[in-house]
């Protein structure tokens, strides 16, 4: 039992099937995807969308409200389907996966972050931490412990979620969605709801672990000045990628 969680909950874990170091650099490859939402008053939300993400990138995806940009980032995290093209995770096509391949890809290959933090509020924040990892049957003590201090949490552990603040709060969720030391993170507006301190403190949590681990994130975000900071940035306009940029000074690629 490590210090950070002291109940039965955080018990047994295995080594996680998705693991940091294998030898795949293009993680995320989007090729042309289109998505129309069904109904009497149907319109296509994207439109031919096509990027990759490396391992060791980051992505911000920019645009007005209703561009496509959630829209996309959940068909990236598997949890909803596209009408054509093809996504691939780690060159695993997603066409090709059932309900339970879809899952199992979420709980061990991709995390995803959220402008509502979507804790669970009869756990506490060590348990918080550790559910996705008991979810799956997977995880590392040693690292949910780093990541517990790295995020400022230690001291926190045994607190609810109603006895945190915001920026409390979304930083228990950032650490439950690296638990696993996910390929993928994906984070659709992860500081919405933050002031800007707060907001700034999570995305260097966020970018800083990303980095450390060599993963990947892409982050829907409306601010320029989040967007700047991550390594390129991708506009949505209509459904379609009208522009791409490079880094933080803004050299347009496309």
């Amino acid at each position: 039992m490590h210090m950070w969680c002291n109940t039965d909950w955080c018990k047994g874990y295995v080594t996680p099937i998705c693991r940091i170091g294998q030898d795949v650099t293009l993680l995320l490859e989007i090729s042309n995807i289109s998505k129309t939402f069904p109904g009497p008053n149907a319109r296509p939300i994207l439109r031919g969308v096509s990027l990759t993400l490396g391992a060791g990138e980051t992505l911000a995806l920019t645009g007005e409200s209703g561009s496509g940009k959630s829209t996309l980032l959940h068909l990236a995290g598997a949890l909803d389907s596209f009408d054509s093209g093809e996504i691939r995770i780690e060159g695993t096509a997603l066409s090709s996966l059932n309900d339970t391949g879809r899952a199992a890809l979420r709980r061990d290959c991709v995390a995803l972050v959220f402008q509502q933090f979507n804790l669970i509020p009869s756990l506490t924040v060590a348990q918080n931490l550790a559910f996705h990892a008991r979810l799956g049957g997977a995880g590392d003590p040693d690292w949910l412990a780093v990541l517990t201090r790295r995020l400022g949490l230690s001291d926190l552990t045994a607190r609810y979620p109603e006895q945190l603040s915001g920026g409390q709060q979304q930083r228990v969720a950032i650490g439950r969605a690296m638990a696993l030391r996910p390929r993928l993170l994906l984070a659709d507006e992860p500081t919405g709801n933050l002031d800007q301190a707060s907001g700034n403190r999570v995305l260097d949590l966020m970018l800083d672990l990303v980095d450390e681990t060599n993963a990947a994130l892409m982050l829907v975000t409306h601010s320029s000045r989040i967007a700047a900071r991550l390594g390129r940035q991708a506009h949505l306009s209509a459904g379609r990628i009208t522009g791409q940029i490079a880094g933080q000074i803004g050299d347009q690629i496309a």
